[in-house]
Formats: structure tokens, C-alpha cells, sequence
């Protein structure tokens, strides 16, 4: 009886071992929707649907998640993604007049071609909806990344209003104090992104990489200390990659992290982070220059042995 007990007990051990297992890997999936819609997971922008509506997202990071589709004229739609879930995901979207999302889409198309028509759409979509959160992270980061800084603190304090701990926009805020040379206060609002995402936040690992890398620069009197920092970068970059999980972003990460290794003479890791790339980034136009890279790398080697 004893030993049947025991036995079950592994049996049971062993099934949960495999869930979690199964929970944990990466998986890949394809979303099917309305053609020319925008495909973000958890914050991350993936791409856009083809003719068909159909994106292929070859890995996700592991953990439940949010699929937030946008597509012009329709309501946006987020939608829970399971820790198991794979393959094929059908997300139908419906058509709206709302003039908030109409102007929440204007502002998003705008925000590549023209800041300024971008920022009146954004503030057209939150008077028309106070309460539209994604308006308010759009103006945010548009006035973010238009150098916008004063206008950005104050339209950060807005969205805090109706959403208090949003990772996403502690983590512009982040970038906001990086760029603004506030070291001490950026590596506190990035930190803070990463808690409040509960550890998934892979814009403030980057955030935070790339300030830890330009530090690291700076050090060139004091070889000791360079190393740790640029040790710290490389760390916090390569979690953001892997938490971007193939996503378009991910790719001058990468290149990131290859330049720190190369830098330091850490030329294994340099190669297999480069061969990795090109696993994840097959047809990337920067592939060529990513093979030449390792070449290069191994010329490196044999010269230095």
C-alpha cells in the first residue's frame, strides 16, 4: 500500500512537473483577424496582419499574457493569452464609429509621419474619452520620443490618474529621465516598470541596459569597474531579448549585446549570440552583416591565440 501510495504520489509529481514545463516553453502561434491589423503581446508590437489577417509570431514568452489587436475603423480588442496556448488564435474584431478610438487610430497612424497631427489626435481621442487609456500611453510616448519631455512628465501624470502602477509608462518615464541625463531617477523609474510588470518589463531591461552601457563608456579610467558595468548592460539587455521572444525590437538588441562581447574579447558567447540571431532573424536585412560579424570574430580568435 505504501509503495502504491508513493508511486502515485511521483506519478502526480510528474504531471505537474510537465505543465509547468509546458507552461514555461516557448510557443508559437498565429493570429487571425482583420487584414492591416496591429498585433501587440503584453506591450510588445509583433506586426502587422497580412492581406488574409493572418501574423505568424514564431515564439512567445513564456507566462499568460494580453493580445491587443488595432485595426483602422474597428474597436480595438484585448484578449487574455493562456500560458498553454498555441497555434491558431481567432480574435474577430467589429467595426466602430466611437470618436475616441477613431482618433486614438488617427493618432497612431500619425505618430511615424507627423508628431504634431499625431498629438492632436491623441488629446482629440482623451476629450472625446478621458478614461481611454491606450490615447493617453500614445500621447505619452509620442511626446516622449518628440523630445517633448515637459508636455510628456505632465501627460504621464494624466495617465497615472486612471492607471497608477502602468508599466509601460514608468518605463517611458524611465527613458524620459535617461535622456535628460537624471541617471539616478531614470535607474529608479526603470526598476520600478519591471516591478510593477511583475518582472516582465522588457522595455526598462533595455532601458536600463543601454544606460548601464553608455556609463560603461565613460569608465575607460578605471578597466575594473568598466567591466562590471558593461557586465550589468549585457545582463540587462540580454533578459530584455528574451523577453521580446523574437518580436522586431529584439534585433538591434542583439547587436547590443554582440558589440558589448566583442568589446570585452568574450568572442564564444559574441558567435553563439550572432548564430542565435540568425536563427531568430533568418530573413532580417541585417543578417548578411550579422554572418560577416562572426567572420570577422573568428579572424579575431585565431589572431589572438
Amino acid at each position: 500500500m505504501t509503495k502504491l501510495y508513493h508511486g502515485f504520489l511521483a506519478f502526480v509529481w510528474l504531471i505537474f512537473l510537465s505543465a509547468v514545463t509546458l507552461a514555461q516553453a516557448p510557443r508559437s502561434i498565429t493570429i487571425v483577424t482583420e487584414p492591416n491589423a496591429r498585433v501587440w503581446i503584453s506591450g510588445v508590437l509583433y506586426g502587422t496582419t497580412d492581406e488574409s489577417g493572418r501574423l505568424v509570431i514564431r515564439s512567445v514568452y513564456p507566462g499568460r499574457r494580453v493580445i491587443r489587436i488595432v485595426a483602422p475603423s474597428f474597436a480595438e480588442v484585448n484578449k487574455p493569452l493562456l500560458p498553454t496556448q498555441k497555434g491558431e488564435i481567432k480574435i474577430p474584431l467589429s467595426t466602430t464609429n466611437n470618436e475616441a478610438e477613431l482618433a486614438f487610430q488617427e493618432g497612431e497612424r500619425e505618430s511615424t509621419l507627423d508628431r504634431a497631427k499625431a498629438e492632436a489626435a491623441y488629446r482629440k481621442a482623451i476629450t472625446a474619452n478621458p478614461k481611454l487609456v491606450s490615447a493617453h500611453l500614445g500621447l505619452l510616448r509620442n511626446l516622449a520620443e518628440g523630445r517633448s519631455y515637459d508636455k510628456a512628465l505632465v501627460a504621464l501624470k494624466e495617465l497615472r490618474k486612471l492607471s497608477p502602477r502602468n508599466s509601460e509608462a514608468t518605463a517611458i518615464e524611465g527613458r524620459i529621465y535617461k535622456e535628460q541625463g537624471e541617471e539616478a531617477k531614470a535607474i529608479a523609474a526603470f526598476k520600478r516598470a519591471v516591478t510593477e510588470g511583475g518582472g516582465y518589463q522588457p522595455e526598462a531591461y533595455a532601458g536600463l541596459g543601454l544606460l548601464l552601457k553608455d556609463k560603461a563608456e565613460a569608465l575607460a579610467e578605471n578597466e575594473g569597474l568598466q567591466t562590471a558595468t558593461y557586465n550589468d548592460a549585457a545582463k540587462n539587455l540580454m533578459v530584455a531579448v528574451k523577453q521580446l521572444s523574437g518580436a522586431p525590437d529584439a534585433a538591434v538588441i542583439y547587436q547590443l549585446v554582440g558589440m558589448i562581447y566583442e568589446q570585452q574579447k568574450r568572442y564564444k558567447e559574441a558567435i553563439a549570440l550572432y548564430e542565435d540571431f540568425l536563427k531568430t532573424f533568418p530573413d532580417s536585412v541585417e543578417a548578411e552583416a550579422v554572418q560577416s560579424f562572426i567572420v570577422q570574430i573568428k579572424k579575431d580568435m585565431a589572431r589572438d591565440q
